[in-house]
């Protein structure tokens, strides 16, 4: 069988893009210069969060993922990224192909909630691999690429920040349920409120006035946060 190995040399932000996405630089290489028709991969993106340091802001950032500090010698394993698929193109040796990878910016989100808690440095991250390559100088074969094939790569959180930037400057997200949703847009529609900022800041103002009548329509709010008082 043909020999592959896998390197990432960088990664940037898709400018692009209509979502969150980041762009990875695979090298990929094909033992003793074999020729290569197509390569169909898959690619499976681990965050590995033992490998690197962190200080003490950002291990208050991580403590519900992975609870106090001193904990962390069982606590800090490995957090699931992404899990994609590339197509490689036709060559002989080696090549270098673009492992497009969307984001969320969800954080209900394991790797999104770390991702956020992050300073600075560099993000460890680990590309495990396998696929089917169709190979052969003088005719066609099929070969399984194995999933021991695997890169080590250390992401800069910079990149990370700027993709979020780009599509939510300043900003952050939150996923809510659709009967709370619906109460907090009857809530906004009530009170004529610009915004969703205007409508988020005031229920925080209305906090600690007196409970709302059991009919009251934005009851689901106090239900489903348990704590916002209308």
């Amino acid at each position: 069988m043909t020999e592959f190995s896998f390197e990432c040399t960088g990664v940037r932000a898709d400018r692009y893009a209509a979502g969150p996405t980041l762009l990875f630089r695979l090298r990929v290489t094909a033992a003793d210069n074999a020729r290569v028709h197509a390569l169909a991969l898959r690619c499976q993106i681990r965050i590995e969060p033992a490998r690197r340091g962190y200080e003490s802001a950002e291990a208050d950032g991580l403590a519900d993922l992975f609870g106090e500090r001193s904990r962390w010698g069982n606590t800090l394993q490995p957090v699931q990224f992404a899990q994609v698929s590339l197509m490689v193109p036709g060559f002989t040796g080696e090549t270098e192909v673009d492992l497009v990878v969307p984001c969320t910016y969800d954080m209900d989100i394991a790797a999104t909630r770390y991702l956020a808690a992050l300073k600075g440095g560099e993000v460890p991250l680990l590309m495990l691999f396998s696929g089917t390559a169709f190979t052969g100088a003088g005719g066609f074969r099929v070969e399984p690429v194995p999933w021991d094939r695997e890169a080590v790569f250390r992401m800069p959180v910079p990149a990370w920040r700027e993709m979020v930037e780009q599509h939510f400057p300043g900003c952050g997200w939150i996923r809510l349920p659709r009967d709370t949703m619906d109460a907090l847009l009857a809530y906004r529609s009530h009170r004529a409120l610009p915004s969703w900022e205007a409508t988020v800041r005031a229920l925080l103002e209305e906090k600690g006035t007196a409970d709302p009548p059991r009919k009251d329509p934005y009851l689901a709010l106090t239900r489903t946060t348990g704590g916002t008082d209308l």
